[in-house]
């Protein structure tokens, strides 16, 4: 894992190491695995971030699942979220009666699972639980249960393993932190 990244005047620091990452993972997978040992849950990922997160979260299961995703938008091209949620890009699988989890790459103020829950009250699954590699305990502005979660961090700027910076630096395969000038 490099040490830093340079991105214009922003400087991004490791905050985990790819093997932390896939050792989470791993983790996650079992304790899904148990919880859901005699059923057929959906996961939905959300995109763009969630993908990577999804493809080795899925791997590690030892249940048998359905995937789909959808696709929603808060930040655009900015480091903060613009306070609104779009959809771009529906489901195509009926999810009534099902267990459904929703997989987020991070959740830093609530506002997109707070989206996904009114949009979910309407379809009536059986189940619905979020898991998320990340969360921002510091930012979150609606109140949300996210039931797996991988790391809590601070309320600072990431990217890598799916999450962007204008769409760039998706694919690290660790996690970077924006340092602040003097920590």
């Amino acid at each position: 894992m490099s040490e830093k990244i340079t991105i214009g005047k922003d400087e991004f620091v490791p905050l985990f190491s790819e093997e932390q990452v896939q050792n989470r993972i791993k983790e996650l997978a079992l304790q899904i695995s148990a919880d859901y040992k005699s059923k057929v849950p959906i996961f939905i990922g959300v995109l763009n971030g969630s993908f990577l997160f999804m493809s080795d979260l899925i791997r590690y299961l030892t249940i048998n699942c359905e995937i789909d995703f959808f696709k929603l938008s808060s930040y655009g091209d900015e480091k903060i979220s613009s306070g609104k949620v779009k959809m771009i890009k529906e489901l195509n699988c009926e999810v009534n009666d099902r267990d459904i989890i929703i997989v987020e790459d991070i959740v830093d103020t609530g506002l997109s699972i707070k989206y996904i829950e009114e949009l979910f009250a309407e379809k009536k699954p059986e189940t619905m639980k979020v898991i998320s590699l990340l969360v921002k305990p510091g930012s979150l502005k609606y109140e949300v249960k996210i039931d797996y979660i991988g790391f809590n961090i601070p309320d600072k700027f990431v990217i890598g393993y799916g999450m962007d910076y204008a769409q760039k630096y998706r694919n690290l395969r660790g996690i970077y932190v924006l340092n602040d000038k003097g920590e």
